[in-house]
């Protein structure tokens, strides 16, 4: 995770620290929701979740999920506004992500879609412990459809999504 903030330029980092600065209470729960994904995903998967294969659209669902958890989590309160603000954080920073750590389109396309499931996922999974999370999102892992190209995706919307 450090590596690839290392990869950044001064422009991306500057970019980086602005998207922070807008909403700095939500910046260390997303750091603790990143390395968590992380540590589960090397754990369960090595490497192999690094490919564009079905475990790292499992990663990318979990890290959404896991934004929000820890981002709602941050506010000791549940109700239906810091659920909504959590999600749009997520979405904010993990397209963000995107835009900072380019794929090519179809990867991009696989990445994207994979942590809009998180987030949807999470509306369902907010009270769930992370084991509960985990074993849920292996069992949407397996049901994960193979595509070749982005107008595949866009036909699976109700689920994760690889290309390997």
């Amino acid at each position: 995770m450090l590596s690839r903030i290392s990869e950044l330029n001064f422009a991306k980092l500057w970019r980086l620290a602005a998207v922070g600065l807008q909403n700095p209470l939500m910046v260390w729960p997303t750091f603790k929701a990143t390395k968590k994904t992380m540590e589960i995903c090397d754990s369960l998967f090595g490497k192999e979740h690094h490919k564009n294969n079905s475990t790292n659209a499992f990663r990318h669902a979990l890290w959404n999920i896991l934004i929000c958890k820890y981002t709602t989590a941050r506010g000791r309160s549940l109700k239906p506004s810091r659920t909504n603000k959590s999600i749009a954080w997520a979405e904010k920073i993990t397209s963000f992500h995107e835009k900072l750590m380019p794929n090519k389109p179809l990867e991009k396309a696989m990445d994207l879609h994979n942590n809009k499931m998180g987030r949807n996922y999470f509306k369902e999974l907010k009270d769930a412990s992370e084991e509960e999370v985990i074993d849920f999102l292996k069992v949407k892992m397996d049901e994960a459809q193979r595509v070749a190209n982005v107008e595949e995706i866009e036909s699976h919307r109700n689920k994760l999504v690889y290309i390997e």
